[in-house]
């Protein structure tokens, strides 16, 4: 990654921060459906190489999910995915993923 990428993601971070904190983590919670299928119902990376997301920062997972949808972070299955989503549901999906308790099956 270069200096120019991580700048962009501190930035992408920096600003979405405060809106993460606005997410419905019901509305998160049906809007992850589309994300089972590489991180389970639980956030649980279904693969070795997909990552963790229960109980992550809800600020953290804002930011990489705007990072995917700008095109400052970039994945082959992320990228199209981010896309497609709203500023809402990003902070909708980053709500009930914080909501998680790690490795835990959903509560």
């Amino acid at each position: 990654m270069n200096w120019l990428s991580l700048i962009l993601m501190s930035v992408v971070v920096f600003v979405t921060g405060s809106a993460a904190a606005d997410g419905d983590i019901a509305a998160g919670k049906k809007k992850s459906s589309a994300c089972a299928a590489c991180h389970d119902k639980a956030g649980m990376g279904t693969m070795p190489n997909f990552p963790n997301l229960g109980g992550q920062k809800a600020l953290y997972l804002a930011g990489q999910l705007t990072a995917f949808r700008e095109g400052a972070r970039s994945n082959e299955n992320m990228s199209i995915v981010a896309k497609s989503l709203s500023d809402q549901d990003i902070e909708d999906l980053a709500a009930y993923y914080e909501s998680l308790r790690p490795g835990c099956p959903e509560q």
